[in-house]
């Protein structure tokens, strides 16, 4: 009765969450004792627990949980992993907990200022006073933010023939492709199984917090010389070959980009002085040594101070190791699957183009080294993720090094704004209601700002390199409004966390059915 291409267009993409997540049954009483943002779509009950290594206990005890946190970090990733779903008391739609949980397709309600989580006496604590301690049953619904007491009927997903027909439908209209983000081989296998076209970014920071590497990151990082960096990366340089080598052979035929290391190296150090004298016992050292040597490691403003290429800048001999890793992995993965690895290596941070220079110079001589070893040539690009002002005002620069860019948007928001996304929280609520801005930058694109940024990297980096391959992997890769205005900026694909490959399937087709009809009321 109409065609394909309207019933495309009549589908809001955002509606897709319902097919692929638990939903709470809508006919049931919900007792709600606390709210926040809907950061990961879906719904789940459990047992409250309070930091990442109870999650796993309990887990392998077979019981469901819920990991309660002020806020979540990468040491927490083991935990994640072993809840049903997550819970913060901070934090925005692009802070860790809700980008990590949105990878794994896991409920997440982030920000819930209206409770309180006290991590000493374990006691969560919610509206009109409701305390909850680590055991009780709470369900937390990721679609609407809400916090609910107990457990609740629920309404699990089912995938009929009828979404393979629409998301065909869907592939057949549009320009874009869609990749994921995507940092374990599960990640992969769920996005590859949604229709991914290939990873767009793989964090590897992510990895070296799995079992006992976190002890080997952190010999690395309080090594006082070179040398002892580099027995330590000796450690991990098979770990990250083995995980880069099965990313690849999932994603066989398909592009990979892999990301170099991204966070400032406190991160993965210890913070408490229970956690402090642990650690220091492993190490063989006194608490009051490592404690002195965290704090000359910490920084004021880390998310702007030593990290991204800085880091392979000071201490190229991690670049070193990721490279080579990732080298090694591509000629394996390439001996199994009998197809070369369609391989990208980003560089994180770029704010200058001799900061790329640089760091893909450590990539070129790795490369050249694993050529000689192992006699089999390794096609690469070399990139940039444009996340700095700086870096879109000077992309015609750095274009004559980067043979792609991908543009950071969680980072070029902040940048752009001066606004950091794990705080913005308690005040963007305000600025909506009062009207000084519509949406949420880092849920919805800027496209004023940032668009104007990513508008003009974009054009003064093909003049320079007229095939330069441009995406995004920030998380407005799964927005349909921003996918809308990546394709009127004519990118070649968007990013986004594996649930949201279908979101972004079809969203990228109206926008390009959109775009070919003329239709550009959705640029205001």
């Amino acid at each position: 009765m109409i065609e394909e291409e309207e019933a495309v267009c009549r589908i809001e993409p955002p509606s897709l969450d319902q097919l692929l997540h638990p939903t709470i049954d809508p006919r049931v009483e919900r007792h709600v004792i606390g709210s926040g943002l809907p950061a990961s779509p879906g719904a789940a009950t459990g047992e409250i627990v309070f930091t990442a290594e109870e999650a796993v206990a309990v887990e392998a005890e077979g019981r469901k949980v819920i990991l309660v946190r002020i806020e979540t970090s990468p040491e927490d990733i083991h935990g994640m992993h072993a809840a049903e779903g997550i819970l913060t008391t901070r934090g925005g739609m692009t802070s860790h907990a809700a980008v990590v949980a949105r990878g794994m397709g896991i409920p997440c309600v982030v920000g819930a200022g209206s409770m309180r989580v006290d991590m000493r006496n374990e006691v969560l604590t919610g509206i009109a006073g409701i305390t909850l301690r680590r055991g009780d049953i709470v369900t937390i619904d990721g679609s609407s933010g809400q916090v609910l007491k107990g457990a609740v009927p629920m309404i699990q997903p089912a995938l009929s023939g009828d979404f393979g027909k629409l998301m065909a439908w869907a592939d057949k209209t549009r320009r874009m492709s869609v990749r994921t983000n995507a940092d374990t081989p599960q990640d992969a296998r769920a996005a590859r199984s949604f229709g991914a076209e290939g990873i767009g970014l793989c964090r590897t920071e992510h990895m070296f917090f799995e079992g006992d590497r976190i002890h080997d990151m952190r010999e690395m990082i309080l090594a006082e010389d070179e040398a002892g960096r580099r027995t330590a990366l000796a450690k991990l340089l098979p770990m990250q070959r083995s995980d880069f080598t099965e990313l690849f052979t999932i994603m066989h035929g398909l592009p990979v980009t892999i990301r170099l290391l991204d966070p400032p190296l406190h991160e993965f150090l210890p913070k408490t002085e229970d956690e402090i004298a642990d650690v220091a016992a492993a190490m063989g050292m006194e608490p009051a040594f490592l404690a002195r040597r965290i704090d000359a490691i910490h920084e004021f403003n880390p998310m702007l101070g030593h990290r991204g290429c800085r880091l392979a800048i000071s201490y190229p001999e991690i670049a070193e190791m990721q490279a080579r890793a990732i080298f090694e992995a591509a000629v394996a993965a390439a001996e199994t699957t009998g197809e070369p690895v369609e391989l990208e290596i980003l560089v994180p941070l770029v704010g200058l183009r001799a900061e790329l220079d640089y760091v893909k110079g450590v990539i070129d001589r790795v490369a050249e080294d694993v050529t000689a070893e192992t006699g089999r040539t390794i096609a690469y690009l070399a990139g940039t993720m444009i996340e700095l002002p700086r870096a879109a005002i000077r992309a015609h620069v750095i274009a004559e090094t980067a043979e792609f860019f991908s543009f950071g948007t969680n980072d070029l928001t902040q940048t752009t704004f001066g606004m950091s996304r794990d705080d913005a929280a308690a005040f963007i609520p305000t600025y909506q209601r009062k009207g000084i801005i519509e949406r949420d930058p880092f849920v919805s694109l800027d496209f004023d700002g940032v668009g104007e940024l990513i508008r003009l990297a974009a054009e003064r980096g093909r003049r320079t390199r007229n095939d330069l391959k441009l995406g995004i992997c920030g998380e407005h890769g799964g927005d349909p409004a921003s996918i809308r205005f990546c394709e009127d900026a004519d990118l070649d694909y968007v990013s986004c966390s594996p649930f949201r490959v279908p979101i972004a399937r079809l969203a990228a087709a109206q926008a390009a059915i959109d775009r070919r009809n003329g239709g550009v009321a959705w640029m205001g």
